[in-house]
């Protein structure tokens, strides 16, 4: 029977599998959903990864990723561009439920993170209509303030929920516990996510104490401080019931361990603490 319910972002084995490996591995976990991250999808090509997706017959809730918008010239404004509707026809090939957006932080020599996030609102804009043609939600994945100079300046669901109003259908959010926890207004904007119909992806780990790497120490869920019962109860308050995806970056624990161990926890973390 198919763990009803999860999801496994393959970032969260992407040291001990390629894809083709990671969804044998899910698989014997009777894992039937998976969420891919570009690099592997291109290391064994598009097509034969469109094969394993149908063939298998899985769910793919989101490709990871596109967004990096903000630019320090033209040139880069439309190199990111491209990248992005390449992102789309990808997520298309998939047939994702989304393509995740990391928006990008300051561009080079930049310390103006208010017309950086003009640019992320631009960027997406020039690419909303290709991806409605395409049939492809955006999400925006609203960051931890920590990476808003490198990574994403937009840092708050409100803050992604002001460009999705600004910019209409066809886009959305991503919530991942692991960067919107903290938020003092996280349930506010969670309903207001869900009124508007806005909430496309879950995203699951844990916040660890202490953490010593701020990109590459998750905690594997039921390890750290997230309420990730509470915060999924407001979520499906707010109307959204789609799987919960498993995204753990943990260079010096979960990446050690064998594959096939990481994934069972996942199976019986989710069925425990999720």
């Amino acid at each position: 029977m198919a763990v009803e319910g999860l999801s496994i972002n393959l970032a969260t084995v992407r040291q001990q599998f390629d894809m083709r490996q990671a969804v044998e591995a899910c698989l014997k976990q009777d894992i039937v959903a998976i969420a891919p991250w570009r690099d592997q999808v291109h290391k064994i090509g598009l097509s034969e990864a469109a094969k394993i997706v149908a063939d298998n017959k899985l769910k793919v809730t989101g490709l990871c990723r596109g967004g990096m918008f903000p630019a320090a010239s033209v040139e880069g404004t439309a190199t990111a561009i491209d990248d992005n509707k390449r992102a789309i026809d990808e997520a298309a090939a998939l047939n994702a439920d989304c393509l995740v957006l990391v928006v990008g932080g300051l561009p080079e020599g930049s310390r103006d993170i208010l017309h950086a996030r003009e640019m992320v609102a631009d960027g997406i804009a020039a690419i909303l209509p290709y991806a409605r043609s395409a049939g492809i939600p955006l999400a925006i994945e609203p960051l931890h303030p920590m990476y808003a100079a490198d990574r994403a300046c937009v840092n708050t669901l409100e803050q992604a929920l002001d460009i999705c109003d600004l910019l209409g259908d066809g886009i959305g959010v991503a919530i991942d516990v692991y960067h919107v926890w903290w938020d003092p207004k996280l349930y506010e904007q969670i309903a207001r996510a869900g009124a508007g119909g806005r909430i496309l992806a879950h995203h699951i780990c844990d916040w660890l104490v202490p953490t010593t790497d701020l990109l590459l120490d998750r905690g594997m869920m039921g390890d750290g401080v997230i309420d990730l019962k509470a915060i999924r109860a407001e979520i499906e308050k707010a109307g959204f019931f789609g799987l919960q995806e498993v995204e753990i970056f943990s260079q010096n624990n979960w990446w050690k361990r064998p594959g096939e161990e990481v994934l069972s926890t996942c199976v019986e973390r989710f069925h425990t603490v999720c």
